[in-house]
């Protein structure tokens, strides 16, 4: 059983910068792929970013070069540094793990 749980969300203006963080449960948590993804109203959720358990990461074309993820495996947890953020950055960001778990999500709002 695992369990995630995402921090970090909130309002802030264009171009600000917000770190998201997602706290894992289970012992298998070093070896497996973490990710982010972002939804907004009426659409799936997308791919923002992922890592996987070497450290190697992956992110949608729309974020590269702002958005960073990381982890610590140690403290079971996965960071989202979001820096020079836009509007279309704007939903509900999800942390997903093993087991096709995912948290409950945090709302990022970017304003214009």
């Amino acid at each position: 059983q695992v369990q995630l749980v995402e921090s970090g969300g909130g309002l802030v203006q264009a171009g600000g910068s917000l770190r998201l963080s997602c706290a894992a449960s289970g012992s298998i948590f070093s070896i497996t792929t973490m990710a982010w993804y972002r939804q907004t109203p009426g659409k799936q959720r997308d791919l923002v970013a992922a890592i996987r358990s070497a450290g190697s990461t992956n992110y949608a074309d729309s974020v590269k070069g702002r958005f960073t993820i990381s982890r610590d495996n140690a403290k079971k947890m996965v960071y989202l540094q979001m820096n020079s953020l836009k509007p279309e950055d704007t939903g509900v960001y999800y942390c997903k793990g093993p087991y096709d778990s995912w948290g409950q999500g945090t709302q990022v709002t970017v304003s214009s």
